[in-house]
């Protein structure tokens, strides 16, 4: 795709995350790798009013091109894809419930088989760091190794894949799987989950399963 078409599934991407109550106000951002970098959404504006201009491209040294700004959290994303060099995209939002476990700080266990959507048996949760800061950066380039989503401590969370639909499809599994599991801890019980061997099964199956096949 060219850059103008690229730009416009950015747009649509944020406006859909919104839509789908994933995000709100100015909150999250969404990237696609370009040429020597990346296509990022920019810095405070609402979704609502970005035009494909509005897109900032940033090479892979950090520069952006001149007369724009690009998200405060532009670090991170390059850090996914330094880390995943096999992965096109990368969706940030502060979705309720998972903007919720983040400040719990820990990691979401394997609770339902389709925590494999993220290609693990869990889903992580980083340490916190200020937003836009190579701290936090080094922090996303460790976890974004292991799964496709993680999430980022007092922050929201991170998916990373192919193709923006698919990052997006991860991050609405994702945010489900932290409702329940917020819940699952309200009852004050033990939570089951999943032994390593059962999740391994479930991983395997995904490698042909739907939408997730991996794409040759």
């Amino acid at each position: 795709m060219n850059r103008k078409q690229l730009s416009r599934q950015i747009i649509d991407t944020c406006l859909a995350m919104t839509r789908m109550g994933l995000n709100q106000g100015t909150a999250g951002n969404v990237s696609v790798r370009y040429q020597d970098g990346m296509l990022i959404t920019p810095t405070g504006t609402p979704y609502e009013e970005m035009t494909e201009d509005s897109i900032v491209y940033v090479d892979n040294n950090g520069k952006h091109e001149d007369g724009k700004l690009p998200s405060s959290e532009w670090q991170f994303h390059l850090a996914v894809y330094e880390a995943r060099p096999e992965m096109n995209v990368v969706v940030h939002n502060h979705a309720l419930n998972c903007a919720a476990v983040s400040i719990l700080g820990e990691k979401i266990p394997a609770i339902h088989y389709m925590i494999a959507v993220t290609g693990t048996d869990h889903i992580p949760c980083v340490p916190y760091a200020t937003f836009g800061t190579h701290q936090l950066s080094d922090y996303v380039r460790e976890g974004i190794k292991h799964s496709k989503a993680i999430l980022l401590a007092h922050h929201g969370l991170i998916t990373t894949e192919k193709t923006l639909d698919k990052a997006l499809h991860i991050a609405q599994e994702v945010e489900v799987i932290a409702e329940w599991y917020l819940k699952l801890l309200a009852t004050g019980k033990p939570i089951p989950t999943l032994n390593k061997e059962q999740m391994d099964i479930v991983l395997e199956k995904f490698k042909s399963y739907g939408s997730w096949v991996e794409e040759k």
